[in-house]
């Protein structure tokens, strides 16, 4: 399993939201590439990026800190936040993002899901935040009529390889993961499943690599001391020492 610590950005910084609100922000690191830098020093070969501002405009404002962390680290970098556009996808492909996160855009259109998925294959990823059993939207401020699994379940017959689920009610507020959700994932799913959510140690991580997922993102017990990284990523390599 690999360990993809977070990075989320707003106006330039490294921030933390809990439980997706922006009146719930707390700073980390005015140089988010240096945040990346000390990922990369712990073992880590990828990072889950978001830019929060672009969550609400749709656009690219936080581009310039992307492209510092990519030259500075050379780390395997997936973005998501307000992408719903194909200039977009494109725009940060160029820069040589590895995987783009469809969030929100893949509840409202979901042809646009299908043509990314043609036009970028491996490269897109779909973001699905779940709530009481629904995937949420629009920033995690209201759900659909969705149930998660029948939409997981249609984006994997749409082609998408990859998706990040998140239980919203388990993020940022460090009270473990959510166990039972990932174990249905895995076994109900063929996609590569990475785990978004209340990570809170590394007992979370030793019981999500028995899984079999993909990945799992650490970010609030990061930041918090509560787990060290080098020892999660050597626990999800399956460094038991």
């Amino acid at each position: 399993m690999i360990i993809l610590p977070a990075i989320d950005l707003y106006e330039g910084s490294a921030v933390r939201l809990l439980k997706g609100d922006y009146n719930k922000m707390t700073v980390y690191d005015k140089d988010p590439a240096c945040v990346a830098d000390r990922f990369k020093e712990s073992g880590a070969k990828w990072i889950h990026v978001v830019d929060l501002e672009g969550a609400k405009n749709g656009d690219t404002p936080n581009i310039e800190t992307v492209k510092k962390i990519l030259k500075e680290t050379k780390l395997n970098i997936e973005i998501g936040g307000g992408i719903r556009s194909f200039e977009v996808i494109e725009k940060y492909l160029s820069l040589g993002v590895e995987r783009v996160i469809l969030g929100t855009a893949a509840v409202s259109e979901p042809d646009f899901v299908k043509e990314a998925v043609k036009l970028f294959g491996k490269n897109i990823a779909v973001g699905v935040d779940i709530k009481d059993g629904f995937v949420a939207i629009n920033g995690w401020t209201e759900n659909s009529e969705l149930k998660y699994m029948d939409f997981l379940k249609q984006l994997e017959d749409d082609g998408v390889g990859t998706v990040i689920c998140t239980d919203i009610s388990r993020d940022g507020a460090m009270q473990g993961t959510n166990i039972n959700l990932y174990d249905e994932l895995a076994s109900e799913l063929k996609m590569n499943i990475i785990a978004s959510g209340g990570v809170s140690d590394v007992g979370d991580v030793k019981v999500l690599t028995t899984l079999g997922l993909y990945g799992a993102i650490i970010g609030k017990a990061y930041y918090t001391g509560a787990i060290d990284l080098k020892e999660a990523i050597k626990i999800a390599e399956g460094d038991k020492a």
